[in-house]
């Protein structure tokens, strides 16, 4: 599982003109499934967006978590995360899950954060999708589950 991590003052998601999601102080979460991925690489990654520090305490220090500061999750399935533009100009999404294992893993993604007690606004899975945001920072963190 890849993500792309922004910290955000706001951000909202729109779907055929409706928003489907939107938040305030939080993180916009792109996420991206592999068929390698499974249920325990999910929980590693959700654990580690979690419990990640990126908002600054009274010293201006990135110290903070989420939960700390009250923060929500907009969270936005994102294949093109495992694309391979090595060879090439028009990249390959081979390595991107299939669409039912990813669908699958996504929601399981965001139910798991929401286990927390999270606040977690989702966009529609395959769906094309206009995601507006404020990035706070700007703070923005990659992690893939290959190195948790």
């Amino acid at each position: 599982m890849r993500t792309v991590i922004q910290r955000v003052s706001e951000a909202s998601v729109e779907v055929e003109g409706r928003i489907c999601g939107k938040i305030g102080r939080g993180y916009l979460v792109l996420a991206g499934i592999s068929d390698e991925d499974d249920e325990a690489s999910v929980r590693k990654m959700a654990d580690k967006i979690y419990k990640l520090r990126i908002f600054e305490d009274e010293n201006g220090k990135m110290n903070l978590s989420l939960p700390q500061v009250g923060g929500a999750v907009l969270s936005i399935s994102q294949f093109t995360l495992f694309a391979d533009a090595a060879k090439g100009n028009r990249p390959s999404f081979s390595k991107a899950g299939k669409p039912e294992h990813a669908r699958r893993l996504y929601l399981y993604f965001n139910d798991y954060l929401r286990s927390f007690g999270l606040t977690v606004e989702e966009g529609i899975f395959a769906a094309d999708m206009k995601v507006r945001l404020l990035n706070d920072g700007p703070v923005t963190i990659l992690l893939d589950s290959e190195d948790l």
